[in-house]
């Protein structure tokens, strides 16, 4: 399949964005991201999609900018920067899924003693981005072969920080590549930091935080601070797409 077809056709989708989204079950996915700090979408892209994603990687006229994580002390690997407009999926699929992460986001603010409330549609939060200068698209494809990992780190690029991002693995674990796992650390005040390793399998997507989240505690809520990254990758190639809800300066 063309890119262009996945870029100006929702033929490739198996579903629109906005209804696979609904029908999973997000006060479950709440739970589990208010309990652990991430949540996991079975089978949100089909393989089909999954494969006409990752083979936009060789087609510079989709991205703004790419990066070379060992130039940066990132790892080693290299992802490019979606430019606008985003391919249609995408930009549906981070459409659909901000309303329903946006409610875990102001409940954590809530929580927090936090004042900033989202909005509830990704337009008027994107509005908010562009207003204080941070206009450029923050999704991005990541590409890792043999050797290739992610140091642990957090997606922030302004002032303007949504709380949560999706990432979705494109490439399927075991055939296309080993290794590679989504690793996720939470560190806790006074305390040693806790690692969690999240299986995928390919078109699953993890929502995650990104910087902070609330834990309760004996003597209320208190704020832990987590970074993501993944583990080296043993053989083949790993493709995964970030769809990060803030804009960047």
């Amino acid at each position: 399949m063309k890119s262009s077809s996945f870029t100006h056709s929702r033929a490739s989708a198996v579903a629109p964005a906005e209804g696979r989204v609904a029908a999973y079950d997000w006060h479950a996915l709440g739970g589990e991201l208010d309990n652990y700090g991430c949540a996991v979408l079975p089978k949100l892209l089909s393989p089909e999609e999954c494969r006409t994603i990752a083979a936009l990687y060789c087609d510079e006229s989709h991205f703004r900018s790419h990066i070379h994580m060992a130039r940066h002390g990132f790892g080693k690997g290299e992802y490019r920067y979606f430019k606008y407009p985003l391919p249609h999926l995408l930009d549906e699929l981070r459409t659909a899924l901000y309303p329903y992460l946006a409610g875990s986001a102001n409940e954590w603010n809530r929580r927090l003693g936090i004042d900033e409330r989202y909005p509830n549609n990704h337009a008027s939060f994107l509005k908010q981005c562009h207003d204080s200068g941070q206009t450029r698209p923050t999704p991005l494809l990541l590409q890792y072969v043999p050797g290739d990992f992610n140091c642990l780190h957090q997606d922030l690029y302004g002032n303007l920080a949504f709380p949560i991002q999706v990432a979705i693995l494109l490439s399927e674990p075991g055939k296309d590549f080993t290794g590679g796992e989504f690793v996720l650390t939470e560190q806790r005040p006074r305390m040693q930091s806790r690692a969690e390793v999240v299986p995928l399998r390919q078109g699953d997507a993890v929502a995650f935080a990104v910087h902070n989240r609330p834990v309760q505690g004996s003597k209320g809520n208190y704020r832990v601070t987590l970074r993501h990254g993944v583990s080296r990758v043993r053989s083949g190639m790993r493709h995964t797409v970030g769809i990060i809800f803030h804009d960047a300066t």
